[in-house]
């Protein structure tokens, strides 16, 4: 049991990877687009897409890896959806500093500073986040399984920001 749910796991983990460089690699191309005074829109549909895409993988390895009875499931589902929900708010807040900063190529000490500040608050909206939801998961699972589920939620959203950050060229000095 143990080793098909790491399989899925590692199946569904590429496919975050695949999909996610490919949403860095198209967020990099909007902001060439955007600088040379491109229509980027179809790349935001696209990089729209392939986010929804990722959290419906997302849904899947959780639920590859969470043993739910029907109770826990009925009412532990619509509240990873609520959650999800409010993460892909902030979510939207990393994705735009992202554009952002491509688009900075010549960037002041004073943006760098200013992206510094608005990429840690996003890292605290999301604590703030998992925080405000520990309690709210409780009432559907037992704290164990509450403790599962947010373990699994960080590896695998570590795996998307390890993908799409690594893609990303460093700041230079």
């Amino acid at each position: 049991m143990i080793m098909k749910k790491t399989v899925a796991v590692l199946v569904l983990s590429g496919f975050l990877f695949a999909a996610e460089a490919f949403v860095a690699q198209n967020v990099a191309a909007q902001a060439a687009q955007s600088a040379a005074g491109d229509n980027a829109t179809s790349v935001d549909q696209e990089i729209a897409m392939l986010r929804s895409d990722l959290r419906s993988t997302r849904k899947k390895v959780i639920a590859a890896n969470m043993t739910l009875t029907d109770t826990e499931a009925e009412k532990f589902w619509p509240t990873y959806d609520q959650y999800v929900s409010e993460l892909v708010k902030i979510n939207d807040a990393k994705y735009a500093l992202i554009k952002e900063y491509l688009k900075n190529t010549n960037m002041t000490d004073a943006q760098a500073d200013s992206l510094s500040k608005r990429w840690l608050a996003v890292d605290e909206s999301v604590l703030q986040l998992r925080l405000k939801y520990i309690p709210i998961f409780r009432t559907a699972l037992s704290a164990k399984a509450t403790a599962q589920f947010f373990q699994l939620d960080r590896r695998v959203q570590m795996m998307i920001d390890l993908q799409l950050l690594g893609s990303i060229p460093l700041i230079e000095p």
